[in-house]
């Protein structure tokens, strides 16, 4: 009974790497390609950030689209996060980290405002000491 995998000339590879067809050259050039776009990216949010030739409201919007495509970049070419069915877990796991992530900021900025609006003001307090 078969499996899918060549289990006599098996290697212990990690999940999504079984078929390796372009070797150590092509897995250096998409980690070089993936450099180069971050590199590229970043340059482009400093530019954004630091020069008047961009309309001073759009800069905001502007860094928040480079920071999402840096975030893409990132799990594209260094993360390896694509859409094929062996992939997943890794997509799973990453949701969940976000879902984690989201929780405990939501609930650090609830807290806080929660705290916020019960405390007492600060000159309530001093008038309350003398």
């Amino acid at each position: 009974m078969s499996n899918g995998y060549d289990t006599e000339n098996s290697v212990d590879l990690a999940p999504g790497d079984e078929h390796v067809e372009g070797g150590v050259g092509l897995r250096v050039l998409g980690y070089l390609t993936g450099l180069a776009l971050a590199i590229l990216l970043t340059a482009t949010s400093f530019f954004v950030a630091g020069t008047d030739l961009v309309w001073q409201p759009s800069i905001p919007v502007a860094l928040i689209v480079l920071a999402i495509a840096q975030m893409g970049v990132h799990l594209v070419f260094f993360l390896h996060i694509t859409t094929g069915p062996d992939n997943t877990n890794n997509v799973l796991a990453l949701a969940f980290g976000v879902l984690i992530v989201l929780l405990v900021i939501g609930g650090s900025v609830w807290i806080m405002a929660n705290l916020n609006h019960n405390m007492m003001p600060m000159d309530q307090i001093m008038q309350m000491q003398r």
